[in-house]
């Protein structure tokens, strides 16, 4: 009776189980001959089916004979000491608001010692309270329902890990003083263990029970609350999720080490521009991306700049990554417009892996023209802000990702002048999963607007105000150019000068008399005046031969470099090539190629071509 009374409030499946233990003390059994076997059982034939006569109810029929068994076997009369007892889960009962001890299993003591019964769990079982439970069990007291702590590390006799559901059970009162145990009958004065439907064999009394089981009717009838502990030993899931948890660091070690190998060590500084560029991986447990960035120097003082994002993670899209940006530095080097660049980086994209997705935006920028020159294969609009605080997004046109093959992408322009800023960057900056990510740009433009500083500190400033932590669940990188208004001295530096050329035999003289005026003017040492004035000449020259009108020579100095370039309207672009003894031309590009420090050709957007030369001024 006191085992079904503990039992009446515990979880489903142990309350069955309980219920079914109560039933069978309960039951008459019936009586078995050949000593207490069934002879069915024993697939022996009895009188009756001697006879012909059908068989008794309940008696096995022909499945005996074919060997299956005849009775299925049950938890019948088996006490609770022999279930929790031979669990190997740690299993304690406790009762009332102390939490006193009422039973410990085998598996309990094994690992943290036998404990005194009726004892506080607080003073007893120090292990729970270096687990964290006894709040747990506070709770449970309370609420009356489970609650369950997962992984906590036990240190014992057997270290490893286990999770502890901890249940609501009621339990039968203590039972009062009775007479004087008779020999053979437990005694009644015992603590309120945990009881059993029947006496337990002596060897199921080890030393996991707390005490002998109660005896006698209680004065009481009200049932005790307690809380039955339940700890299921996962070391080796935890193991596991370890061994993988480390090897998935291992992987996004290797990731981000080749990502941050192919994205540029050090971005190139052009002479007109500030520019400065930051990339944050996603948190520890986000696989590394494919965000990149890169800066190029294109010549005749012209940069361009690139922000991409290849969709995925892992070591796959950092591999697509590189490779993306390995040819756009070489498309780059071909000086196209930034559609073409973008045209020819769609067509690659496919070749990788048709399957990768993505988004790229190219942007040149041209100091001659104070503008930026951009195209956009879907990717966020470039953000300028100009000198008077207002920030624009850069319009269409934009295009589909890369990859996709069947699309003509188109360039657009954006006023980009002295004392203009700008910022290039990935989703990752301003999407959120709870957010339109047009909600993202418009409040970078808010924290754009008001961004002071060097490109890096915009950077930085940039990243901390949009909410970017170390556990941010998305690559980001971000890429920032400035261009100074320069003043004072710094405006002595700069310079740009034009002559427009009308053709005809007059017009070689008049280049080469500007640009030794422009060139004296500017206080070039002779050595160089000379040089400048030889390169201008050839370039005239060949553009008088084999360009046509309109043509223009412009001059151009910064802090380190002299810019000589002359355009046409003629679309074919000068070669290089090796002039006879005997030929009478064909030896002024090479006579360029040799004094200057580099040289190139491009065509220009009004359908014409620019030559161009550079020299490297000496430091100081």
């Amino acid at each position: 009776m006191n085992f079904t009374r503990w039992s009446a409030r515990l979880p489903r499946t142990q309350r069955r189980t309980a219920a079914r233990a109560d039933r069978a003390s309960r039951r008459p059994q019936p009586a078995a001959a050949g000593g207490g076997s069934v002879p069915a059982a024993r697939g022996e034939r009895s009188d009756a089916a001697d006879r012909g006569e059908p068989p008794p109810p309940g008696a096995a029929g022909p499945g005996a004979e074919e060997g299956l068994p005849a009775a299925v076997p049950t938890l019948d009369g088996l006490s609770v000491h022999d279930v929790l007892g031979q669990v190997p889960a740690l299993v304690a009962v406790v009762y009332g608001p102390d939490h006193r001890v009422a039973y410990l299993n085998d598996s309990y003591t094994a690992i943290f010692g036998a404990r005194t019964p009726g004892s506080s769990a607080r003073q007893s079982l120090p292990e729970l309270r270096e687990l964290g439970l006894l709040p747990l069990m506070d709770q449970v007291l309370r609420s009356g329902r489970p609650r369950t702590v997962k992984s906590r590390r036990v240190s014992g006799a057997r270290h490893g890990y286990y999770t502890f559901t901890c249940s609501p059970i009621e339990m039968a009162p203590p039972a009062q003083p009775g007479p004087a145990p008779q020999p053979g009958m437990p005694d009644p004065a015992g603590p309120p263990d945990v009881p059993a439907a029947a006496d337990p064999p002596a060897a199921a009394a080890g030393p996991s029970a707390a005490g002998p089981p109660s005896a006698g009717p209680p004065a009481d009838e009200t049932p005790l609350r307690g809380v039955l502990v339940f700890g299921a030993d996962v070391t080796d899931q935890v193991e596991a999720a370890e061994r993988l948890r480390a090897s998935e660091r291992l992987q996004r070690r290797a990731a981000v080490t080749l990502q941050r190998s192919l994205l540029p060590q050090e971005l190139e500084q052009p002479d007109d521009l500030r520019v400065a560029a930051t990339y944050q991986p996603g948190g520890t447990d986000a696989a590394v991306g494919g965000d990149w960035y890169d800066v190029i120097t294109l010549g005749a003082g012209r940069t361009a700049l690139v922000i991409g994002d290849v969709m995925g993670r892992g070591v796959r899209a950092a591999a697509v990554m590189g490779q993306l940006r390995t040819a756009v530095r070489a498309y780059a080097r071909l000086d196209l417009p930034p559609h073409e660049v973008l045209q020819l980086l769609d067509g690659l994209a496919a070749e990788i892996d048709a399957s990768q997705i993505a988004t790229c935006v190219y942007a040149v920028h041209d100091p001659n023209e104070n503008r930026l020159v951009y195209a956009s294969a879907g990717h966020l609009p470039i953000l300028v802000r100009d000198p008077d605080g207002t920030v624009r997004r850069a319009a269409d046109p934009t295009g589909p990702p890369l990859g996709t093959g069947v699309w003509l992408h188109t360039s657009g322009s954006i006023p980009f002048g002295p004392g203009s800023s700008a910022v290039l960057y990935t989703d990752g900056l301003v999407e959120r999963r709870d957010k339109d990510i047009y909600e993202g740009v418009a409040a970078l433009e808010r924290v754009f607007a008001g961004a002071t500083g060097t490109p890096q500190v915009m950077c930085d400033r940039l990243i901390r105000a949009l909410g970017i932590t170390a556990e941010h669940d998305d690559d980001v990188a971000v890429l920032v150019l400035q261009h100074p208004a320069r003043t004072g001295h710094d405006a002595e530096l700069f310079h740009n000068a034009a002559l427009e050329l009308l053709g005809g035999v007059e017009a070689a003289p008049r280049a080469r008399a500007f640009a030794s005026g422009v060139l004296a003017s500017w206080r070039f040492p002779m050595e160089l005046r000379d040089l400048g004035v030889l390169a201008a000449s050839e370039l005239v020259a060949n553009s008088l031969q084999h360009g046509v009108p309109p043509m223009r020579l412009r001059l151009r100095r910064t802090d380190r470099r002299l810019i000589i370039e002359v355009t046409d309207g003629d679309e074919h672009l000068p070669r290089r090539r090796r002039a006879e003894p005997v030929d009478e031309a064909g030896r002024g590009i090479s006579i360029v190629a040799t004094i200057a420090s580099s040289w190139g050709s491009r065509r220009t957007p009004d359908g014409g071509k620019a030559v161009w030369c550079e020299f490297a001024l000496p430091a100081g």
